[in-house]
């Protein structure tokens, strides 16, 4: 069989179930043809290839790609006055009422043209890419007006054109009240339904439907109907649910059989059941737990024990997360969510890519997936986890190139 590329000598990680511990093969080999996996396994099973290259891996560790499957990465300005303020004794939500939070950052984005958001967004998409990021999932939600929101999916949109990374993303109309709707909840979940969602659908923008589900954003019964209007526009859904109090999105977002439900730390035991029978996944995201100072974690136990597959992302966003390394949202999943190593390697490949419905594509070393390989100068896939402030990526592999 001819192909394009071949790694030899490798140690991989394959992430797949059923081969022990983080699905390891070594020593292992991998061939690429047409940018997707031709074939992997022991270096003894070898096939008889014919390479067009071939790579000598010299003993390094091979995991897919990481995948960040929750980011708010395009937006414009920053919000390090409102970490001061939260140091000084303010809370998330006294800010967000006092018309900072997700506000502060609606004025600065709308007022952004969309080259100088892709300007300002490329140097942190840059930063996920240089610890093995192969896929990213963005989301809107700092526009709350059709233009805007169109302006932030179509800078990711150019994102994911310019740069060797895929780019999957997320409508998130229902982010928060823009200032212009007063009080009017419900006129504002009109407005994101009959013209937001269509207008985005309309240009082929979005992969999926996000919300908030909060005290400080909407009840269960608006995102219902935002839900609902996914479903008639044929996309999938997404949930921020229990992250400042159990308001049962979570139980919501699995009825709509939603990819998954984000943050969960208030979520309880009946959100997990629905979870696990709807097969959603829990997106655990430290960055904002550690930088919001909370003290509340989410059911890691609780989520095993059902059997709930557990995602990690950056969160990256100004406001509650500005963090743009993977790496270290792995090490805060293990320290401060109790995590194991593989179960924070599983949630930024494996499980992120089956909370973006990629896990055809991506997620695991597998023949037929997309050949997005990240390299390694480690000794075990623990410390991948374990380091902090350290980047042992060797290279980085996108679509079977190396970048």
């Amino acid at each position: 069989m001819r192909v394009d590329r071949l790694w030899t000598n490798g140690r991989m990680a394959t992430m797949r179930d059923g081969l022990g511990a983080y699905g390891a093969l070594e020593p292992a080999a991998l061939a690429a043809r047409d940018g997707r996996i031709a074939w992997v396994g022991p270096l003894t099973d070898l096939p008889d290839l014919a390479p067009a290259e071939t790579v000598d891996l010299d003993g390094r560790w091979v995991t897919p790609g990481l995948i960040d499957c929750h980011t708010h990465l395009v937006y414009a300005g920053n919000r390090a006055g409102e970490f001061e303020q939260r140091l000084e004794g303010a809370t998330y939500a006294e800010i967000a009422r006092a018309g900072g939070g997700i506000l502060a950052t609606v004025r600065a984005t709308r007022a952004a043209g969309e080259a100088a958001l892709v300007a300002a967004s490329r140097p942190r998409l840059d930063a996920l890419m240089a610890e093995g990021v192969t896929t990213v999932e963005i989301k809107s939600g700092y526009g709350l007006d059709a233009g805007s929101e169109v302006k932030m999916l179509r800078a990711a949109r150019r994102l994911g054109a310019d740069a060797p990374v895929t780019v999957v993303t997320s409508f998130l109309g229902a982010h928060a009240l823009p200032p212009e709707a007063g009080d009017d909840k419900e006129g504002y979940i009109d407005e994101v339904c009959l013209s937001q969602l269509p207008a985005v659908v309309g240009e082929g923008l979005a992969d999926a439907v996000d919300g908030f589900c909060e005290a400080i954003a909407f009840t269960p019964d608006q995102i219902r109907r935002v839900f609902e209007a996914a479903r008639a526009l044929g996309l999938p859904v997404k949930l921020h649910a229990e992250q400042l109090s159990n308001q049962g999105g979570a139980a919501l977002a699995a009825e709509f059989g939603a990819l998954s439900a984000d943050h969960l730390e208030y979520l309880d035991e009946a959100g997990v059941e629905a979870m696990a029978a709807a097969g959603t996944v829990a997106v655990l995201l430290p960055g904002a737990f550690y930088f919001l100072r909370d003290t509340r974690v989410p059911p890691v136990e609780l989520m095993r024990r059902h059997g709930v597959a557990m995602a990690v992302a950056t969160d990256c966003n100004p406001g509650s997360s500005p963090l743009t390394s993977l790496l270290l949202a792995m090490n805060m999943a293990a320290t401060l969510f109790r995590l194991t190593p593989e179960e924070a390697l599983a949630g930024v490949t494996r499980n992120a890519a089956r909370a973006l419905g990629r896990a055809g594509d991506a997620g695991t070393l597998e023949a037929g997936k997309w050949c997005d390989l990240a390299i390694w100068d480690i000794e075990r896939p623990a410390e991948l986890a374990y380091r902090m402030g350290f980047n042992p990526l060797h290279a980085r592999v996108w679509h079977g190139r190396q970048w």
